[in-house]
């Protein structure tokens, strides 16, 4: 039985999806949720595009859903050997369409960045298409390398945490999560502000620049403030940053363990988020990135008014309703299958 409020996260056989299933497994212990872990393929492509696992014969069903399992054994092992039970499922299909209305059962979806092809490009691809920009559960994508192809660490606790914030109801929303998630880790929530370029406003240092800064200061503390109240114990630190935000919180994910942001959809941190190759925060982030979408904070009903406190308040949809999804039982995998990928996708881990 389904558990319509664990951690889900997506594999396909890549070493970055199952840095993305130590992650949600590692997550998953600490909140005291369940975890489900699903593979998805679809055919005839999937052996072509889909699994960077062992190819077998194209548009063979019997084949896939055999890789399929051999993926999620190897999966879940991972998530055994941090002490946490997983289930198993196998989506067949569009799995951009199929993980949007997973969405609505979930706490959390997980998924890796940076592995070629596979089932990050088709989550990931497009800003029309991309779950991040269209779940009803925020997404965290966990990235397996740098841009110069170097291993990220994998760390087991988190004591620094950045959030883009804007005064939108989305980026709201991303800040109150932000404080929740610092706070349930006990770290340190660094709030970073982007300030545009105002017409008519003279040169660095004026008085003109400084007033506008105090006022753009003054609106944040004014965000911050009831998350002081919520949570006494929370080290909040304010940073304005002038122009985009995306290029602050690109090079905050080298020195804090998450970077939240809110989405939109359509404009705002959406463009932040995916934008090109040159400027999405996904494709550059060295950290992961927890990305709260619109239809989340809209409770998919496109109004402001029904803001969700929690992802308990989004109405799941029955898995039987939803196309293409299986849970299945995967074989044991052996012992040292779990420490062998660890030591694939983070030789410094312990």
């Amino acid at each position: 039985m389904i558990d319509d409020k664990a951690i889900l996260v997506g594999v396909d056989g890549s070493d970055a999806s199952y840095k993305a299933t130590w992650w949600a497994a590692n997550y998953a212990k600490h909140a005291g949720l369940t975890l489900q872990i699903v593979c998805a393929y679809s055919l005839p492509s999937y052996a072509a595009v889909s699994f960077d696992a062992t190819y077998t014969a194209m548009g063979d069903d019997n084949a896939a859903h055999s890789d399929a399992q051999e993926i999620l054994s190897r999966a879940k092992a991972i998530a055994d050997e941090q002490g946490v039970e997983a289930a198993t499922l196998i989506v067949t299909g569009d799995p951009a369409s199929v993980f949007v209305e997973l969405s609505r059962n979930y706490n959390l979806i997980v998924i890796g960045n940076r592995g070629k092809g596979g089932l990050a490009e088709r989550l990931l691809g497009t800003t029309s298409s991309s779950l991040p920009a269209y779940a009803y559960c925020p997404v965290v994508v966990v990235p397996y390398t740098d841009d110069d192809g170097n291993l990220m660490h994998l760390n087991n606790t988190i004591t620094k945490v950045a959030v883009g914030a804007d005064e939108s109801k989305w980026g709201v929303k991303a800040l109150s999560i932000a404080a929740a998630f610092a706070d349930s880790w006990g770290a340190e929530l660094d709030v970073i502000s982007a300030v545009p370029k105002i017409e008519g406003v003279t040169g660095s240092g004026s008085d003109e620049e400084h007033g506008v800064m105090e006022s753009y200061l003054d609106d944040l503390e004014v965000r911050v403030k009831p998350l002081r109240e919520d949570h006494p114990n929370l080290v909040i630190n304010k940073r304005l940053v002038p122009g985009s935000a995306v290029n602050a919180l690109t090079e905050a994910s080298h020195n804090h363990d998450v970077v939240i942001v809110g989405s939109r959809g359509r404009g705002g941190f959406t463009g932040l988020l995916l934008g090109s190759t040159s400027q999405g925060l996904l494709q550059h982030s060295v950290s992961p990135v927890y990305v709260v979408p619109r239809k989340y904070v809209e409770a998919a009903e496109q109004r402001l008014d029904t803001v969700p406190a929690s992802p308990a308040e989004v109405k799941p949809k029955a898995i039987s309703d939803i196309s293409g999804v299986e849970e299945v039982p995967v074989p044991k995998a052996d012992a040292d299958v779990a420490h062998d990928i660890e030591s694939t996708i983070d030789p410094l881990h312990k």
